[in-house]
C-alpha cells in the first residue's frame, strides 16, 4: 500500500466528503487485503494482487473517484455474489457501486464485496467461482 502521505496529497484537490469515502474504503481493502498492490491513476486507486498478475487479472476493485460520487469498481464483478443486489453496469464483466454519502454507504455488503472480488481467481480452470486466495503468501 502507498504511504498515508502519498494518499493524502492525492485527495488533496477532491471533496471531503468523498476523501471520507476512499479513506474508509481503504481501510476496509487493507484489512481485507493487507498485501495488495496499491496504485493511483488519474480517476482513482487501484488495487490488485501482484503476485497474481496486474490490475486487470489480479484485480480486486478500483475507487473512481468523480465530482460528485465514488465508483467501487470489480473488474470481475460480474462472477461476484451480490446478494444486497448493488452492483451496477453493464459491461460484460466489470460492475461498480455507486457510493453518494459516506452516512448512506452499505459498508457491510461493501466489505464481502471487496473480499470475494479478493478471494475471485479467473484462472481457476472449469469454474468461474469465488475461490479463495491465502492473502499472507
Amino acid at each position: 500500500m502507498l504511504s498515508t502521505h502519498s494518499i493524502e496529497k492525492y485527495l488533496e484537490h477532491f471533496q471531503p466528503e468523498l476523501r471520507d469515502i476512499v479513506w474508509e474504503l481503504r481501510n476496509i481493502i487493507a484489512s481485507v487485503a493487507p498485501t495488495a498492490t496499491e496504485v493511483t491513476r488519474r480517476n482513482g486507486l487501484v488495487y490488485f494482487h501482484q503476485q497474481r498478475g496486474g490490475p486487470v487479472s489480479a484485480g480486486i476493485c478500483q475507487i473512481i473517484i468523480s465530482s460528485d460520487t465514488i465508483r467501487l469498481a470489480f473488474i470481475h464483478g460480474a462472477f461476484l455474489p451480490d446478494p444486497e443486489k448493488l452492483l451496477e453496469g453493464n459491461r460484460q464483466y466489470k460492475r461498480y457501486v455507486r457510493i453518494v454519502s459516506y452516512e448512506q454507504a452499505p459498508w457491510n455488503a461493501l466489505k464481502d464485496l471487496i473480499t470475494s472480488s479478493s478471494r475471485f481467481n479467473p484462472y481457476i480452470s472449469g469454474t468461474r467461482d469465488v475461490d479463495t486466495i491465502d492473502d499472507n503468501e
